[in-house]
């Protein structure tokens, strides 16, 4: 328990003068009566007010320390902590393209490297991880973060046609470099998933490459496709048709871009393999990070003064009620 206003506490000083004042009077208010003997009052039953008579100040000095403690705005502990936990920075960088809704990963590319990379996100609670998305242009759909269950969010709401159509391998990886450049990690990660060829942007591929390796930052590089031709969906006025399609990934660019960095290439020709990029990621070095966790003040105030209205309102019932004095 905290309180904002701490120095509301000072009035519990004005308590003082009032408690002095009541004994002042008390004792002022003590009528004399000589009588010759006093023995006959000795058997007199003595009734609740004897010993109540002190009750209504006591309950008045009560609500007023309550309502001070209320004035003084205590608050649920507000704890803030600062922790070093080990982690990476990760950009996952993840191919949009129509050509991504080919199905042979199941149910499709796109949904079966959501669901991999998903897996990959709940197992890396210390990580900050960051998503960049492209096609034929690029765009960061989140930022690092270790906030992973909103990063799931946005990682959900990923899909093909988001953005221009195309595949600009180079302009989606130098978006992931330009979000690690700063990090401070020692290890730093993009994992860039594409099935397709370089055909758009106005960066090549091995130059955003070098950029990488320029910041220190390792690219695993993943081409997503069985090998051959394979079944791609078309929406035509009879329903859902399917045709085969060829498998074109330019896995000389690939492996050059994993080369330059110092990653791995891999051929993702099921979902097995994906899984195995993810193991492969969990045997780098880990940094240390420093991590500020807080939470949520809350008001508590109300509990005090709600107290101190009904030490008030015990004061006037004992006051006027049962200890009620008539002249």
């Amino acid at each position: 328990m905290v309180f904002a206003n701490p120095l509301c506490f000072l009035l519990l000083l004005l308590l003082l003068p009032m408690i002095g004042w009541y004994l002042w009077k008390h004792r002022q208010m003590q009528a004399s009566l000589r009588l010759s003997s006093s023995e006959g009052f000795l058997k007199a039953p003595k009734t609740y007010r004897i010993y109540a008579r002190h009750l209504p100040f006591v309950l008045r000095i009560a609500a007023l320390i309550f309502l001070i403690i209320a004035l003084a705005r205590p608050q649920s502990t507000n704890s803030w902590n600062q922790t070093t936990t080990e982690g990476i920075d990760i950009a996952l960088t993840v191919d949009i393209s129509t050509s991504m809704l080919a199905e042979d990963l199941k149910p499709n590319r796109l949904e079966a490297a959501k669901d991999v990379a998903a897996s990959f996100i709940n197992g890396r609670p210390t990580d900050n991880i960051g998503l960049v998305v492209f096609s034929g242009e690029s765009f960061t759909q989140c930022p690092l973060t270790t906030d992973h269950a909103n990063l799931l969010n946005l990682l959900k709401d990923v899909k093909c046609g988001m953005i221009e159509d195309g595949t600009a391998i180079g302009h989606g990886l130098a978006t992931a470099v330009s979000r690690l450049k700063d990090s401070q990690a020692k290890s730093k990660v993009i994992i860039l998933l594409t099935d397709g060829t370089n055909n758009s942007g106005e960066i090549a591929p091995v130059t955003a490459a070098e950029i990488a390796k320029t910041y220190n930052v390792r690219v695993y590089t993943v081409g997503v496709g069985t090998k051959g031709e394979a079944p791609y969906p078309y929406q035509t006025s009879a329903g859902i048709r399917y045709q085969n399609i060829p498998v074109d990934i330019d896995e000389p660019t690939l492996t050059r871009i994993a080369q330059i960095t110092g990653g791995l290439y891999f051929r993702a020709t099921n979902n097995a393999v994906l899984k195995e990029i993810y193991r492969e990621i969990d045997q780098l070095e880990k940094t240390k990070m420093s991590v500020q966790e807080y939470s949520k003040k809350q008001e508590e105030y109300l509990l005090f003064a709600f107290a101190g209205f009904i030490f008030f309102l015990l004061e006037i019932l004992t006051r006027y009620i049962l200890l009620r004095n008539i002249p």
